[in-house]
């Protein structure tokens, strides 16, 4: 009777562990980074509004592709759904620390409720554009290396990027502010994030060679 092969700390690459780790903390920090409003000067469109969490969210996209490299699809669908799952939860928890009775001489519980507790509308549409775009993204991913090419590494996180990242805009900008907000406003946000997601896309294009590429599988 031949026993059940099962990974040990040697046989999982620590770059996978590190890989997995910047792509869970850059997501929970673009969700706690949101809830700051900045302005961003561009000369053709002037003063526009932008979360602050677009300028490192886009970069989840490129390490989820280093994953599904290093891992598979199989490993990075996963990854994305339990992404979602602990952006939920801390959302949840932050609800519930808001709520907690402050001590008196501490002083600023309502400042930490009025910044930190989240509006749901907002983190949800953001955790279900995550979640549909980071997916698309993967298919996307595992389409291109099984049915175009192997080669040109840049392009695969190129392509897959620039199908899901719009994807991901239009169920934030609506699900968040559709019917809220005007409409014009709402087209002002999707375009803002839109711009500055893909910059940091192709700023991120070089991380796709950090890891080597997986041999069998997905």
């Amino acid at each position: 009777m031949t026993k059940k092969a099962t990974a040990t700390p040697s046989s999982i690459p620590r770059a996978a562990v590190l890989v997995i780790s910047a792509y869970i903390a850059a997501q929970m920090l673009a969700d706690v980074a949101s809830v700051k409003i900045g302005v961003l000067t561009l000369p053709a469109l002037g003063s526009l509004a932008v979360d602050m969490g677009t300028f490192i969210y886009p970069i989840t996209f490129t390490l989820r592709d280093l994953v599904h490299k290093l891992l598979g699809r199989q490993v990075a669908r996963t990854l994305v759904v339990a992404a979602g799952a602990i952006n939920l939860l801390m959302a949840a928890y932050l609800v519930w620390t808001a709520a907690f009775p402050s001590d008196a001489s501490w002083g600023l519980g309502a400042e930490f409720a009025a910044v930190l507790a989240p509006v749901w509308r907002i983190t949800l549409a953001s955790i279900a554009a995550e979640v549909v775009s980071e997916l698309l993204d993967t298919e996307l991913y595992h389409l291109f290396v099984t049915r175009i090419t192997r080669r040109y590494q840049w392009a695969r996180v190129l392509v897959s990027n620039s199908l899901s990242v719009p994807v991901d805009n239009i169920i934030f900008a609506v699900g968040a502010f559709g019917g809220v907000l005007p409409w014009a406003t709402v087209w002002g946000i999707f375009v803002v994030n839109l711009l500055v997601k893909y910059a940091v896309t192709v700023l991120s294009l070089p991380l796709i060679y950090l890891v080597p590429e997986r041999r069998s599988g997905e």
